[in-house]
């Protein structure tokens, strides 16, 4: 049996997403951040050594990181509709967006974040000036002209096709939710990106993915809720 350690408001949610796809049995253990760290809590630690979620136990294998755990779950009870064919269009399409998620887009919003925490941080009235003076550096000089690039290529991409690698929903959407949710909390995507919108709204209007937040709960993200 497949247990899936949540952590509440954790990219973990979208395992329960991809678990809910696969139509796999499953067990839940619920794990609940520190309200002052807003880490996770110190059980994780015995889990994995990083002590992050998601992990998921299958039998006597442990695994840790969205992507590992996606493509394992996908090899070993997929078959064949989550993940396309791998050298063709789609296939090479899937590894890329599969490590695109994280690998690229998700380092630019945890940045955002920090950045975001450092401007409204309590701190002596003397160094507000300074701390607001190199966010703002960051932000001018490398993250916003980032950002943009990287949702105009999400955009340009969703153009083209209903998800990320065709016309029809593979695990690597279910990687790249997470970074289009993270998106939304920073921009309006129906005001800006009209079709990375409609996306995640496909996304949500998913039975799977509503039974994934019946199960998971509701979860606030980078500051967000998502309710069903």
């Amino acid at each position: 049996m497949i247990t899936i350690h949540h952590l509440e408001n954790s990219r973990s949610q979208r395992i329960l997403w991809l678990l809910e796809e696969l139509g796999l049995d499953y067990d839940i253990k619920k794990y609940q951040r520190d309200p002052a760290t807003h880490l996770a809590p110190p059980e994780m630690l015995s889990l994995h050594p990083l002590g992050k979620a998601p992990v998921i136990t299958d039998g006597d294998d442990t695994l840790a990181e969205s992507g590992a755990i996606i493509e394992y779950l996908v090899r070993k009870y997929d078959h064949g509709r989550l993940r396309p064919v791998e050298g063709t269009p789609g296939g090479l399409a899937y590894t890329y967006w599969l490590h695109y998620a994280e690998g690229t887009f998700m380092s630019l919003m945890i940045l955002s974040l920090i950045i975001s925490r450092i401007e409204t941080a309590p701190m002596p009235f003397f160094a507000k000036p300074i701390a607001k003076g190199i966010a703002a550096k960051v932000r001018n000089g490398y993250l916003d002209r980032n950002v943009k690039r990287n949702l105009d290529f999400m955009e340009s991409t969703l153009n083209k096709s209903l998800w990320f690698c065709g016309d029809e929903l593979t695990a690597a959407d279910i990687q790249m939710s997470f970074a289009v949710e993270a998106a939304s909390v920073r921009t309006s995507l129906q005001d800006d990106y009209p079709k990375l919108a409609e996306y995640l709204e496909r996304i949500k209007a998913r039975p799977a993915y509503q039974r994934a937040l019946e199960k998971g709960g509701p979860y606030e993200l980078l500051g967000a809720s998502t309710k069903k």
